[in-house]
């Protein structure tokens, strides 16, 4: 048997709890941040403090119909959850939603880092009857909502379909916010489309840190701020508070997925230890927890 790469093994042993959810369509989060931690030997210990919910078909319906977005020039996807919610309504759709000869301009569809893996050709299709010739997909530089406002550019007065998360049982984080108010500021007209819900996981949610027999882990990754929202709720439901749980793990290293994710933790009073400086992809924090745990 071929053996693995030095990589695979760069984090050997180490036991990563992750508070990404697990549900999700399109390849859920949690899943997928399992994977790659598994493949460099960690111990994965999913604790998942937010949940992702599929809405009621019937909130997606007026943009679903045929010629519906024929006034949009563009849609821009924030998240995989996004692309994986249309991707479920549009099943439902036997017409594309922009029909052919719509408009000569290009039809934009955007979205973040590896989140555009999604847009393939049946995706697009659906979306745009002459997808092969009118569609552009866009994927920014800087894989965040703020780098996906600027990648769209001036907007001069053209309505860009957003398709976001309602959040229930938390504080709406301010990058959706902060997104579409950037959009408005380039000119465009930001329509925002109930795509699915994010909630919280629940009271329970922080029972594998506290847990009477709950292992120490060597790092804890926070992939949004409203997973650092969900554990605080968490170790709250449970009589405890993070800096209880810092004092019990206190070699317990902090890594947000990028500096969005970093900000709003420490807003809400989580210090980071670690921030990924590449985070179109989960490999990026997942490299930065190696690098905190190498050797100087």
């Amino acid at each position: 048997m071929a053996q693995p790469p030095p990589e695979a093994l760069s984090l050997a042993g180490r036991r990563v709890a992750f508070t990404t959810p697990q549900t999700g369509g399109g390849g859920a989060y949690g899943g997928r941040l399992g994977a790659i931690l598994r493949q460099r030997g960690a111990r994965p210990v999913p604790v998942p403090t937010v949940a992702i919910q599929p809405h009621d078909p019937d909130r997606l319906r007026p943009f679903l119909l045929p010629g519906a977005l024929d006034p949009f020039a563009a849609v821009a996807f924030t998240s995989r959850s996004g692309i994986s919610a249309f991707a479920r309504a549009l099943q439902s759709s036997h017409r594309p939603l922009s029909s052919s000869g719509a408009s000569a301009l290009p039809f934009t569809v955007a979205a973040l880092g590896s989140d555009a893996d999604l847009l393939d050709r049946a995706f697009l299709s659906r979306l745009c009857g002459d997808a092969g010739t009118r569609v552009a997909v866009l994927v920014p530089d800087v894989a965040t909502p703020a780098g996906l406002a600027e990648a769209l550019g001036p907007g001069s007065g053209r309505r860009v379909l957003c398709p976001v998360p309602d959040v229930v049982g938390l504080r709406e984080p301010p990058v959706v916010p902060d997104f579409l108010a950037g959009l408005e500021a380039a000119g465009w007209v930001a329509v925002r489309a109930p795509a699915y819900t994010t909630c919280w996981a629940g009271p329970g949610c922080a029972g594998p840190l506290v847990g009477p027999d709950a292992a120490a882990p060597d790092a804890v990754v926070f992939t949004s701020t409203a997973e650092v929202e969900g554990l605080l709720k968490g170790l709250d439901a449970a009589g405890w508070s993070w800096a209880r749980l810092r004092a019990r793990w206190p070699g317990m290293v902090v890594a947000a997925h990028g500096p969005v994710t970093a900000d709003g933790a420490r807003r809400l009073g989580v210090e980071v230890d670690v921030v990924s400086a590449r985070f179109s992809s989960f490999h990026g924090v997942v490299d930065a927890l190696v690098t905190a745990f190498s050797p100087p």
